[in-house]
């Protein structure tokens, strides 16, 4: 291009002064430790290596990945030198039948420095790419039954207060008598939970229930039983008294089946007063306020999803079982109510990566209890609702009630699955004996024009309850085209039928429905698709060389001249071999 021919502006493709995007990477916060380093008998027990040696030789497994959380790296090294040295002195035991790599092979032992998904869950993907057989699992977890490996947790001790947990409580519930309290903790305080039951017992407080840790995050109260209670409504008019602050998928699966919240921050270890000072008191912070004012922000983003034509079932995890089942059910799910889905698996959420599927209305994460839910304040661009709050969103107006009830993750769609299964298996029973005798009766029921045309033209209108605005598009599977409405993909509608006939007779079916005309959408297989609609009249990228006019003589094709090959430490440019 010669000087004349200079671009006055730059085009339009060139890259923004100002980035549209902040970096999603998050700023990685060194961990402050207020002690001096500990020392190796105490790593040994807050990372308990003689009992996960011991559980790892009783396996027999030769490959183990260890999966640490970020703040807990700095002891990895550390941990594979003790684990190492821990598991060359225990005393192997007789391997269970079929354990591969059994015999004199030392372990391997390899560290899972980075996860895939949430750091509560066992990351399976990062432990299958190293063999491991096993996956040691430190820190908190959210206890999500795996598909694939075994899992040894630990959830690394950490050292509490007691005498100043049972002033902050006894702050709470002055009267012994008439004061009923759960006690529950973070599973990384959990060892404390029985002995300050035991303290406050001894001072009086007789209606205290403590809490046991199990593996059913679809409990009543997620990972956790009532220790010595016979059900679970014992607990009923109780407060819950909460050691260390818990995540707000939690909070919210709380707050309306206890009468009160009570959480005691992180608090300080130990650590001996002067001789004579009483014990450090601890505020206690009530989080019952902020919890109600964060469920009826939740109902709003069930609002906009109720509206929603186009919905992501956005995949969170690869690790928890029955999560390939939970998606079928929630694209049923979403076909049913006439709403079109699409599955997406990123790895780890950002609002920047969320923000490059402009044409979905609002997400629904597929994901453990705990990180399905999605703050309100983080950035994104779509509202992320959790497969209940999407349930809520489905219903008719009628029947969309916010009741008490909440939570988080995918566990609680496992009896819903089973019921589907049932039913779908009645189903086809029903189907088979139809098919045996009126098989005519049958599809002259289903091809009812005039029915299922006037039920869905009759149906009524959509607003957004929150704009107030008429939503044209929230049921794009179930738009009327050529004059008759067409049921959501997947159903067993006559157009169904016309397509597998056409098929079985050899003649060949379009796909896609050529949309000149102004004012008609973008259909496949005869069903308006959002995804090519939006494709067809909201993105505006042509490709390259937009900035120029195609029919000027400057915009035709150049000769294709060979550029730099080679791999990064030397480049040869054309056919010189002389390297760069």
């Amino acid at each position: 291009m010669s000087e004349s021919e200079t671009l006055s502006a730059p085009p339009v493709l060139s890259t923004p002064a100002e980035p549209i995007f902040e970096d999603p990477t998050p700023t990685v916060v060194e961990p402050v430790d207020p002690l001096p380093p500990r020392t190796d008998d105490e790593l040994h027990t807050v990372y308990e290596i003689r009992r996960t040696a011991r559980e790892i030789k009783q396996g027999g497994w030769k490959r183990i990945g260890l999966q640490f959380p970020d703040p807990m790296l700095r002891d990895a090294g550390w941990v594979v030198e003790a684990l190492s040295r821990a598991l060359a002195q225990e005393i192997p035991s007789s391997s269970p039948q079929g354990a591969e790599g059994s015999g004199s092979a030392p372990e391997r032992i390899y560290v899972l420095a980075d996860t895939s998904y949430s750091a509560c869950c066992v990351d399976e993907i990062a432990a299958e790419h190293a063999d491991a057989q096993v996956v040691v699992h430190y820190g908190r977890a959210c206890l999500s039954p795996t598909s694939r490996l075994p899992v040894i947790y630990v959830f690394t001790q950490q050292a509490l207060d007691l005498d100043a947990a049972a002033a902050a409580l006894e702050s709470q519930f002055p009267d012994p008598d008439a004061a009923k309290v759960v006690l529950m903790a973070d599973i990384t305080y959990q060892d404390h939970v029985e002995p300050l039951a035991s303290r406050l017992r001894a001072k009086g407080y007789r209606h205290i229930l403590r809490t046991a840790v199990v593996h059913n995050p679809a409990g009543v109260i997620p990972n956790r039983r009532l220790a010595g209670a016979e059900s679970e409504s014992e607990s009923d008019g109780y407060s819950l008294f909460h050691i260390s602050t818990p995540p707000s998928a939690l909070l919210l699966a709380l707050h309306s089946r206890f009468a009160s919240l009570h959480v005691l921050p992180a608090p300080p270890p130990p650590s001996p007063p002067p001789p004579g000072a009483p014990s450090p008191r601890i505020q206690v912070q009530d989080p019952t306020a902020a919890t109600a004012a964060l469920l009826r922000r939740r109902f709003a983003r069930v609002l906009t999803l109720a509206s929603a034509g186009v919905v992501g079932i956005l995949v969170n995890t690869l690790s928890v079982a029955n999560y390939l089942s939970t998606v079928d059910l929630l694209r049923r799910r979403i076909a049913d109510a006439g709403k079109k889905s699409y599955t997406v698996v990123v790895g780890k959420l950002n609002p920047a990566k969320l923000a490059n599927f402009a044409e979905i209305d609002g997400w629904v994460v597929v994901g453990c209890w705990e990180s399905g839910l999605v703050e309100d304040d983080a950035g994104f661009y779509r509202p992320v609702v959790t497969p209940f709050e999407l349930e809520v969103a489905l219903r008719p107006e009628s029947e969309r009630v916010w009741g008490p009830e909440w939570w988080g993750g995918m566990e609680k769609l496992e009896q819903q699955l089973q019921d589907a299964n049932q039913e779908e298996n009645g189903d086809g029973a029903k189907e088979e004996n139809q098919s045996e005798g009126g098989q005519g009766e049958e599809l002259g029921a289903e091809d009812g024009d005039g029915v299922d045309g006037e039920e869905e033209e009759s149906a009524p209108p959509a607003f957004d309850l929150r704009t107030g605005k008429l939503i044209s598009h929230s049921r794009p599977m179930r738009v009327v085209v050529d004059g008759r409405a067409k049921k959501q993909a997947g159903s067993r509608s006559q157009g169904d039928a016309d397509a597998s006939s056409s098929s079985s007779s050899g003649r060949e079916s379009s796909a896609l429905v050529k949309t000149a005309a102004a004012g008609e959408l973008a259909t496949i297989n005869g069903v308006v698709s959002p995804g090519a609609e939006f494709l067809r009249s909201k993105r505006t990228w042509q490709g390259l060389g937009t900035d120029f006019d195609h029919g000027d003589e400057r915009s035709r094709s150049a000769v294709v001249e060979e550029g730099r090959s080679g791999v990064a430490r030397g480049y040869t440019v054309g056919e010189d071999s002389t390297r760069t």
